[in-house]
């Protein structure tokens, strides 16, 4: 026999493993995870196939508070489907239920899941990995090359790609970049730049990228009264498909905020990551051509 991770998650939603004695499965990878009822009676779930690295499909999501996601957790979102799985902050593999990161407490519904879903919806015989490392209130400067997250991120994905091959790249933050004119200004081109980096750090070609515009719902000035430049950062985000290939920007028109005009609302994440998905499938079959 050989010794196997066992997933145990609980009501607090912190993530452990043991190891645990099962006997060997013939030319197959399994990842059995433990689920704990709601009055704390721990009962076996069905086990969740990993499947075979080129069915596999991963995307590194990597950004600020809005990717992370700060959206209230429904019943729905807490529903995993079948062919979508994330990594944990333990790098190991289960079922795709928000929140996806962990980054603070407060973490909660993002676009990531909706993301996954559509992938997996529109590939029938593929299952979707998602590698959230988005950290909520950070700069492009510590996504950058040489940075403390870009880091994370890096070793996260590589991590992963052990039982997956990345097919793409999700990204939104710059309400951090836009109280500064200079920032605001040489954002694209910073941007562009991380996406080179980060492709050829994790020997990914030209995997597609999409960006999402900030919300306009954003208020104009900060509350020292200064100009709020996100509207430049949103342009500088809509010109990424002119600096580097294969990457998308995503409109934010119509998304709301949760009430603190800076945090898309729930609805919005899931439609946000529908639009994401949309963009993502486009760039990947341009890229078959």
């Amino acid at each position: 026999s050989y010794r196997s991770r066992i997933l145990l998650e609980s009501p607090a939603r912190l993530t452990y493993t043991r190891s645990v004695q099962i006997s060997p499965l013939p030319a197959r990878r399994f990842i059995y995870l433990l689920a704990l009822s709601v009055c704390f009676g721990a009962s076996a779930a069905d086990p969740v196939k990993l499947p075979e690295r080129e069915k596999f499909h991963l995307y590194l999501l990597i950004g600020q508070s809005n990717m992370a996601g700060r959206g209230a957790v429904e019943a729905q979102d807490k529903q995993p489907h079948p062919r979508v799985l994330k990594l944990t902050k333990g790098n190991t593999w289960a079922p795709a239920t928000d929140p996806l990161h962990f980054d603070k407490p407060i973490a909660g519904v993002g676009l990531g899941s909706s993301f996954g879903r559509s992938m997996a919806d529109a590939n029938p015989g593929v299952t979707t990995g998602l590698i959230p490392c988005a950290v909520g209130g950070t700069p492009l400067s510590r996504w950058s090359k040489g940075g403390d997250l870009y880091k994370q991120a890096v070793v996260r994905a590589k991590a992963a790609l052990k039982d997956g091959t990345l097919k793409g790249i999700l990204w939104h933050q710059g309400e951090n970049d836009s109280g500064n004119e200079q920032l605001a200004k040489s954002y694209g081109e910073r941007l562009g730049k991380m996406v080179q980096d980060l492709r050829a750090e994790l020997g990914a070609g030209e995997t597609p990228f999409v960006a999402g515009k900030l919300g306009e719902f954003l208020k104009r000035e900060s509350k020292e009264g200064k100009p709020a430049l996100w509207p430049l950062v949103n342009e500088q985000i809509g010109s990424l498909p002119k600096l580097v290939p294969h990457a998308a920007a995503v409109e934010s028109a119509g998304l709301q905020h949760k009430g603190d005009s800076v945090h898309f609302d729930s609805p919005s994440l899931r439609e946000f990551g529908r639009r994401y998905a949309e963009a993502m499938r486009l760039l990947q079959k341009a890229e078959k051509h």
